[in-house]
């Protein structure tokens, strides 16, 4: 069966878990490779809302194995809170493993990150605080504590917390690490016992349950935290997560080498957003921009802040699918632009100081700032387009519309959404049903 990944081909916030939701249905396994409590994914079923931050989104399926796997960061206190709130709602979680080789996001990783932003004054990068940048840098240097050190001996364990505490006096301020709560020796190996113990009923040697379910011919969703253009790699660096969101990502933060992977679908809005600082040629401060975010409800699902909103960016998508490698596109809030009698395609950029025209999305931030956007527009098409659930009952402009964005982007367009609700999707191509994973067979070619 079809090993999918679906990941976020803008700036995060596209709507990614609508689409792991609806594609885990035929899914057996989902697993989320990156990221930590700093990604928001929300998921609407039956009259309820669900936010995951660490949980996968398939979580809602009682017979889909859900894994939470060795590229996340894990902040033991949220991913408690995420259990305990799905289980008073009657879901019992035995469907959830963690990776035993995932980090842990400590107290002092959040002290730390706060830090670091106050410091930076008027060039903040942005961050949701919760600790996940301090937590890959610890991954990195070495420095990091993972899950399977919580069951350590406890000397090792001790001393590994020692190493830890000795590295960040370097970082942080001493009275600080004296006087803020759970940042002594004692409090930490006490937290640590208790995360334990929390966390026991759950965490795994994942490598080898995906690998034993891949022997079994189960069908495998990876899902992506974050967007492209938030990777630390091909993201509008610094102003990026901490971690790698592209296809790439969903490899290393699984277990399972890219040759095992046969279909990746990257997902974005029918227009942009982007939550926190950094360049966004196709921001729009007027009326249309007051639209895009008033009726798609735009407000972070980890911060609560409104997001930034922007006309369709082709230059930036067509990167994406060029990094990623996506075989198609899930496109959400179409429904969305229902109201608006024309749109617009930023179909390539312009230099403001020289004049020069650029089709690729540059690396360095200066020159993105530098840019405007060279648009395309077309007609809206005025009228509601939420109940339709076939691509060939979409009003023209719509269809007209999608079929621009595939060419721009040269991807085929596999989903549409027209709707918040799990029902109010359009599925041109559905590759974990599908057999033959050609491109071809997508809905819009």
């Amino acid at each position: 069966m079809p090993n999918v990944i679906v990941v976020g081909a803008q700036w995060g916030d596209e709507g990614k878990a609508k689409v792991i939701d609806l594609l885990s249905a035929d899914a057996r396994v989902v697993v989320r490779c990156q990221g930590g409590c700093n990604a928001g994914h929300t998921v609407k079923h039956g009259g309820k809302t669900f936010k995951f931050h660490l949980i996968p989104s398939g979580i809602l399926y009682a017979d889909t194995l859900c894994i939470i796997g060795n590229g996340t960061v894990i902040d033991p206190e949220v991913l408690m809170a995420e259990i305990a709130a799905l289980k008073a709602q009657g879901y019992n979680l035995d469907n959830l493993k963690l990776s035993n080789r995932a980090h842990i996001t400590l107290p002092i990783h959040k002290l730390q990150e706060k830090n670091v932003e106050d410091s930076l004054a008027d060039q903040k990068i942005g961050t949701t605080l919760k600790g996940i940048g301090p937590s890959y840098m610890d991954k990195v240097g070495r420095f990091g504590l993972r899950v399977c050190d919580l069951y350590a001996p406890s000397e090792a364990l001790a001393e590994r917390l020692r190493q830890i505490l000795q590295h960040k006096r370097g970082l942080l301020p001493e009275d600080q690490l004296m006087e803020e709560p759970g940042l002594t020796m004692d409090s930490l190996m006490v937290w640590c016992q208790e995360a334990a113990e929390n966390l026991r009923p759950y965490v795994t040697d994942t490598i080898s349950l995906v690998h034993d379910r891949l022997a079994q011919k189960q069908s495998m969703l990876f899902e992506g935290a974050q967007g492209t253009l938030l990777d630390v790699d091909y993201g509008t660096y610094p102003f990026v997560t901490s971690s790698n969101a592209t296809t790439g990502g969903a490899c290393t933060g699984s277990g399972v080498g890219p040759t095992r992977i046969d279909y990746s679908i990257g997902v974005m809005k029918g227009y942009v957003t982007r939550v926190g600082e950094g360049p966004f040629p196709t921001e729009l401060d007027d009326a249309v921009g007051t639209h895009l975010s008033q009726v798609g409800q735009e407000f972070g699902t980890t911060t609560g802040r409104a997001r930034r909103c922007g006309w369709f960016d082709a230059v930036m998508a067509r990167y994406s699918v060029q990094v990623n490698g996506l075989d198609g596109l899930a496109m959400t809030k179409l429904d969305v632009l229902d109201g608006l009698s024309e749109l617009k395609i930023c179909v390539g950029y312009r230099h403001k100081a020289t004049g020069e025209r650029m089709e690729t999305f540059p690396a360095q931030l200066e020159t993105l700032k530098q840019v405007e956007p060279i648009y395309e527009t077309m007609p809206g098409w005025q009228t509601e387009i939420t109940g339709i659930t076939e691509f060939d009952a979409l009003p023209t402009p719509a269809k007209n519309y999608l079929q621009r964005i595939s060419d721009l982007c040269q991807c085929p367009v596999a989903i549409v959404s027209v709707g918040p609700e799990r029902n109010q999707t359009i599925v041109c191509h559905n590759p974990i049903l599908e057999k033959t994973l050609s491109v071809q067979k997508a809905g819009i070619t």
